[in-house]
């Protein structure tokens, strides 16, 4: 027992060591911005406690390069490694005095959970420290575990790959699988930074931008986000990356490879694009063409916003203080269900979601089949025909249920604290969907419960629900004989 441990505190180490280096990368831009330089010392500080303690957390593991990890040892890594990262990346902001604690904490989370939902003036924030929230999306979108093991030598195993919620891998190997995830999300972030430049954007707001927009994590430089630049080709842009973004690695590879009828007979890529193409319509000519006035408007604007929370990316080019019930219950709808398994993307995701509405229609379907009927159900992922068993639904209903359930205690929690049910609903679904639209809740003076729960919310929705509560349930059992007392 105490042998595996050594081996998970290593990791940690490892992946410490991993964020001290990047914790470094804002530096790169004081001879840009030299006003800036006394603010070196807010990263070399936190950079500094995350080499020291990664280099003495690594000493613990054992040299052993036949072993792999399960998936609970990988959750257990995953969970200690998100917590230490987003405190240590939280303290920046505490050393410059930016934010206050839990603020800072916050900001943090929303970064590496490719959130968005901000506590900071971005038009009195310095570059520094726009562009380090920025590459919190950026890293967080492809995952510490896929980040750095892209950069490990050893046989990890899939259990640290699949305890960020990557169960498809685009080689049979999950380093090169790793790296070649790295490698296609870098190269969509430069022609993403091009994009932006060609359509009018300067280079620094090109690059956080881009990074924001393909982690569908939606931190802007700008206080009225991709809306203050009122340019239909950046909306574009934007859309292309925030869709590109939610789409699942593996199906990126198959794109990439030229196999496009299998990259179009994914039946989670036709679920989504099925969802967008029933709500845009019907909230603009229902809702929003009475709020602009005019029928084209309505649409750039829907088609934005809802791409924007479906992706559950968080930009936004518009206010939604006009908008009235209809497209606000939509909204929520699709934060909730989210992005696509395997993505960058946050909410409940598409494919279970998908999951669950076809079951219905086979359940009605079998109604009107002879009794001894036997048929067997598939659905079309990036890796071929899967065929489903009675675990996948499942699976998928407890899934949804613990989501579900998890949600509404958040929006009671927030509804608590003197906000409307439906400011709540829309806030708690932001959070825990990892969007990061708002409504006006997020802010630095909100209550600290509203604060801690969002939070809480963002980190549960960043992760697969099971693998934090098993871990920490698995920790506590263990601890006793970790630590020598049985």
């Amino acid at each position: 027992m105490k042998d595996r441990y050594s081996l998970i505190v290593g990791y940690v180490g490892v992946i410490l060591l991993g964020g001290s280096v990047i914790l470094l990368v804002p530096l790169a831009l004081l001879p840009f911005f030299p006003e800036e330089t006394v603010l070196a010392w807010s990263f070399l500080i936190p950079s500094s406690i995350a080499l020291v303690s990664g280099l003495l957390l690594k000493l613990a593991k054992r040299r052993d390069e036949k072993v792999v990890l399960t998936l609970h040892e990988g959750g257990i890594i995953i969970v200690i490694s998100w917590l230490a990262i987003t405190f240590l990346s939280a303290l920046p902001f505490i050393v410059s005095r930016q934010l206050n604690f839990s603020n800072s904490i916050f900001e943090s989370v929303s970064g590496w959970t490719t959130t968005g939902l901000s506590m900071v003036d971005v038009e009195s924030t310095p570059y520094i420290f726009l562009f380090w929230r920025s590459l919190m999306q950026f890293v967080g979108g492809a995952g510490i575990a896929v980040v750095m093991l892209s950069a490990i030598i050893g046989p990890l195993g899939p259990g640290l790959y699949n305890a960020e919620g990557r169960s498809d891998l685009l080689l049979p190997n999950v380093k090169k699988s790793t790296r070649l995830i790295v490698s296609i999300y870098s190269g969509y972030t430069v022609a993403g930074t091009l994009l932006y430049m060609l359509a009018g954007m300067n280079w620094f707001d090109a690059i956080n931008h881009a990074m924001a927009a393909l982690s569908t994590g939606g931190f802007s430089t700008k206080a009225n986000s991709i809306g203050q630049f009122n340019s239909l080709a950046i909306e574009i842009t934007t859309i292309i990356l925030m869709t590109l973004g939610t789409v699942n690695f593996a199906a990126h590879y198959l794109l990439l490879k030229g196999r496009l009828k299998e990259f179009f007979r994914i039946s989670e890529l036709r679920f989504g694009t099925l969802l967008l193409a029933l709500a845009i319509p019907i909230v603009s000519f229902l809702s929003l063409s009475g709020i602009y006035g005019s029928v084209p408007k309505a649409i750039r604007i829907g088609f934005f916003e809802f791409t924007s929370a479906l992706s559950t990316t968080g930009f936004s080019t518009a206010s939604y203080a006009g908008w009235g019930s209809l497209p606000i219950l939509l909204m929520i709808m699709m934060m909730i269900i989210g992005g696509g398994s395997g993505s960058t993307a946050g909410g409940a995701k598409q494919y279970r979601i998908m999951l669950l509405f076809k079951s219905i229609i086979w359940n009605i379907q079998r109604y009107g089949k002879p009794g001894n009927y036997t048929s067997r159900y598939y659905v079309f992922r990036p890796e071929g025909k899967i065929y489903l068993t009675k675990n996948h639904f499942i699976e998928t209903v407890n899934f949804i249920t613990l989501y579900i359930f998890t949600y509404m205690i958040g929006v009671f929690i927030i509804a608590a604290n003197g906000y409307s049910i439906r400011d709540a609903m829309f806030e708690f679904a932001s959070s825990l969907g990892t969007v990061g639209l708002s409504v006006g809740v997020t802010s630095p003076k909100a209550p600290l419960t509203v604060t801690w729960t969002q939070i809480i919310g963002m980190l549960l929705g960043r992760l697969e629900f099971f693998v934090i509560f098993y871990s920490i349930a698995r920790i506590a059992r263990d601890s006793k004989y970790v630590l020598g007392k049985r």
